[in-house]
C-alpha cells in the first residue's frame, strides 16, 4: 500500500504510447514470447533514472504501465542481424515519462540481452506522429468523448483473460472487460475525473473470437483474440463505457498487461493497433466456446 501512495503523489493527467525500435544483432531463433524480458528493461530503465519510481512501479498492484510483446519481423529459420522488431510500452500516470526517457537514454549505448538474445537499441518513438503507435491522450479529454457510442466494438489483439470466482474467465463477458477498464482508470485518473459505479447491461451483439497461449516463464496463458461488439440502451452507461473503450488503447484489459496480454483498441478509434501476427501465439489443445 505504501508503494502504491507513493505512486499516487506522482500523478499527471496525460497518458502515453512509446514505441521503442530494436534490430536484431546476431542470427538465430528468438524466444516466442518476451514478456518478462521487456517489462524487466522497462524497470531497468525507470531505475536508471530514478530508482524509488521503478521500485513503486515493481511494487504496485495496479501496474501504471502495459508493454505488447515483441513485434517485428520473425522469420521462418531464424532472424537475420539488423531484421527489424519494436514494442509499446504505455503510460498510465504522464509522470513516468520523464524517467522512463532519460533511463533509455543511459542505457542506449549498453548491450541489450532480451531471452538469451542480442539486440541493439535503435530508437525511442514517443510523439504522436513519429510511429502509428506512439501516441498520447489526457483524463479530461477522454472524459467527454465525443460521440457517445451505443455500440462499442472491441478489438483484443492479444490473448485476452480475466480473474473471475478464483478462476480465469477467457470469454469477454461485458462486466469483465468494462469493469477492468473501470478499476484502472479510477486508480490512475485525477479525483475530478473519477467515474462513478456502473452496472453493465450490455447486450453481446456479435463476435469472432478464438483462443491463444501465450507462452511466459511460468507456463502457458489462455486467452482470447478476435472482436466483439456491446450495445448499451442505458444513456448514461453508454457515455461511460465509450470513455473507458477509448482508455483501453493506453490501459489494456483484464490480466498481466504488463507482460503482454490485453492488447486492446476500439474498433473505430484514432488509434490503431496492428495485429501482431508475427507473435507466436499457439492455439491451446483443447477446443474453447468461443467461436
Amino acid at each position: 500500500m505504501e508503494q502504491e501512495m507513493s505512486l499516487q503523489q506522482h500523478k499527471f493527467t496525460t497518458l502515453h504510447s512509446i514505441v521503442v525500435e530494436l534490430a536484431a544483432a546476431d542470427v538465430g531463433e528468438i524466444p516466442p514470447t518476451l514478456s518478462r524480458a521487456l517489462h524487466a528493461l522497462v524497470v531497468k530503465w525507470l531505475a536508471a533514472a530514478n530508482p524509488s519510481v521503478a521500485e513503486a512501479v515493481h511494487a504496485s498492484q495496479s501496474s501504471p504501465l502495459t508493454i505488447s510483446g515483441l513485434l517485428g519481423n520473425r522469420r521462418q529459420g531464424g532472424v537475420r542481424v539488423g531484421d527489424y522488431f519494436y514494442f509499446r510500452i504505455s503510460l498510465l500516470d504522464g509522470g513516468l515519462v520523464e524517467p522512463l526517457m532519460r533511463g533509455f537514454e543511459l542505457s542506449e549505448n549498453q548491450s541489450l540481452v532480451l531471452g538469451d538474445f542480442p539486440f541493439v537499441l535503435r530508437n525511442m518513438y514517443a510523439l504522436p506522429g513519429t510511429h502509428h503507435l506512439a501516441g498520447a491522450a489526457d483524463y479530461a479529454l477522454l472524459s467527454h468523448p465525443a460521440p457517445v457510442l451505443t455500440d462499442i466494438e472491441m478489438h483484443f489483439l492479444s490473448p485476452t483473460s480475466f480473474k473471475q470466482n478464483q478462476s480465469v474467465q477467457t470469454f469477454p463477458l461485458p462486466e469483465l472487460v468494462f469493469n477492468s477498464l473501470h478499476r484502472r482508470w479510477n486508480v490512475f485518473a485525477l479525483e475530478q475525473y473519477q467515474l462513478p459505479a456502473c452496472e453493465w447491461n450490455a447486450v453481446v451483439t456479435g463476435y469472432e473470437l478464438k483462443t491463444y497461449a501465450l507462452k511466459m516463464e511460468g507456463g502457458a496463458e489462455v486467452g482470447a483474440q478476435g472482436w466483439i461488439r456491446y450495445r448499451f440502451n442505458c444513456a448514461e452507461t453508454a457515455r461511460i463505457a465509450t470513455i473507458l473503450a477509448n482508455f483501453a488503447f493506453f490501459a489494456g484489459v483484464g490480466r498481466k498487461t504488463a507482460m503482454g496480454m490485453g492488447q486492446t483498441q476500439l474498433g473505430n478509434s484514432q488509434f490503431k493497433i496492428h495485429n501482431p501476427r508475427t507473435q507466436s501465439y499457439k492455439k491451446p489443445r483443447r477446443k474453447a466456446n468461443a467461436k
